[in-house]
């Protein structure tokens, strides 16, 4: 009998499509309108808003705006078109690459249209089917398609234990027993700042074992570029080893509330990767106005300390709330805020804590359930900003007080809401 490819893709087989027929619309792919801020609005109401990356609050500052609507009436949303290589380059571009390369201090920096297939076709570039990977194991889905494509050209790669020093250790052992015998070299590749988690890597560590075995090291630093560090630039300054890093890589939809990417390292590797790296040379270049916005949000976040200190006082001042509250935030040690519901529960009691959030209390933060964590808990991801005030922690903190109450009595174990939403779905 004849199949075609299709017949296999059924939505209700997959790990996050199996939730679909409930969660389309509210829980996945709700929309959220109005200005980016601590305050939007989600099914025609006012929520107060947890769950963007809008770190330091320069997605809709008031300079930004105005500077970006004089670039955009300059240029449109257009100019320039084509990839770099071709007819996409400007002095903008290569301006925003100097700048990048002197804030996070490395010699040169190569500017990427988006992160998540940037870094993928980063690390196809930089390795082949001599060299081996050795990842962290709670490494974003970027690198791991990355790591995929390293697979795809017949490379090696090794897995360890998140964060875990002796795991690192014991398969840098087997990464370099194997390019031993294949002349090549081993690139390890971890995360600065975990986002689901919010735990920071081990940087200093890491480094100690590059310099006992000699290999190289990628940071994605997605989540501390901008943020960590005494002035910003990045987890590495935060351990005092941004120079012990060989390729550093940040995306620009966090801390500088944009899009694009870049990565960081010696100006040979970049002039490799300009010429090489198929993601950049193949697809359109960055537009100018995403250029000039992010040269400006680069030049304030480098100029005025006063938006990482609010970040940070928000984030501590949650923090520190929510432990005294009695809630469990696992191991973060940054500013993303994790609070764990560490029990089997069932769909529809997930649903209805969270509907209640939304619906009742106007929370809006992300609920997070296998397979994106372990089976056996939920985790609800606060992400604090520069622009969240006290009064908005003091109210999340009451709120949350009260699910946890209604959930352990057992006020969510009626499965009406459940229904509900899946019938809405229907």
């Amino acid at each position: 009998m004849k199949r075609s490819i299709f017949d296999k893709l059924n939505i209700e087989h997959t790990p996050l499509g199996a939730y679909s027929k409930f969660s389309h619309g509210f829980f996945s792919y709700p929309i959220l309108e109005g200005p980016i801020g601590p305050h939007m609005y989600f099914n025609g109401k006012k929520i107060l808003n947890w769950s963007l990356n809008n770190y330091l609050g320069l997605g809709n500052h008031p300079d930004v705006k105005a500077y970006e609507a004089e670039v955009t009436a300059e240029y449109g949303l257009t100019y320039p078109m084509g990839s770099r290589m071709m007819s996409g380059n400007s002095t903008d571009h290569e301006l925003f690459e100097n700048e990048l390369a002197e804030f996070s201090g490395f010699p040169s920096a190569f500017l990427l249209n988006l992160g998540y297939q940037g870094i993928m076709s980063v690390i196809e570039t930089v390795v082949n089917h001599t060299d081996a990977i050795v990842y962290d194991s709670e490494c974003h889905s970027c690198l791991i398609d990355g790591i995929r494509l390293h697979k795809a050209k017949g490379g090696i790669y090794f897995k360890y234990v998140h964060n875990d020093m002796d795991s690192l250790e014991k398969n840098i052992r087997r990464a370099k027993k194997y390019t031993e015998t294949t002349g090549g070299g081993v690139l390890v590749i971890t995360e600065g700042v975990f986002g689901m988690s919010g735990q920071i890597a081990s940087l200093d560590k890491i480094v100690d074992l590059k310099h006992q075995y000699g290999f190289q090291l990628l940071v994605d630093d997605a989540h501390g570029f901008g943020v960590m560090g005494p002035t910003g630039r990045g987890t590495g300054e935060h351990f005092g080893v941004q120079n012990d890093i060989d390729i550093y890589f940040a995306t620009f939809t966090k801390s500088l509330a944009s899009m694009g990417a870049f990565v960081g390292c010696r100006k040979d590797i970049v002039k490799y990767l300009k010429y090489n790296c198929r993601s950049q040379i193949f697809s359109r270049t960055l537009p100018l106005g995403f250029v000039k916005s992010c040269r400006m949000k680069l030049q304030m976040i480098d100029e005025l300390p006063t938006f990482r200190e609010k970040l940070w006082n928000i984030a501590r001042s949650l923090q520190k709330g929510l432990l005294d509250a009695g809630f469990d935030l696992g191991e973060t040690n940054s500013y993303v805020t994790p609070v764990y519901f560490k029990q089997d529960y069932s769909q529809f009691q997930i649903v209805n804590l969270v509907n209640d959030l939304r619906q009742n209390m106007n929370i809006f933060c992300s609920g997070v359930i296998y397979p994106v964590i372990p089976k056996g808990m939920v985790l609800l991801r606060l992400i604090p900003t520069a622009v969240h005030s006290q009064e908005d922690v003091d109210y999340t903190i009451q709120c949350f007080q009260k699910v946890r109450e209604r959930l352990t009595s057992g006020a969510y174990d009626n499965p009406f809401v459940f229904e509900e939403a899946l019938a809405l779905n229907n």
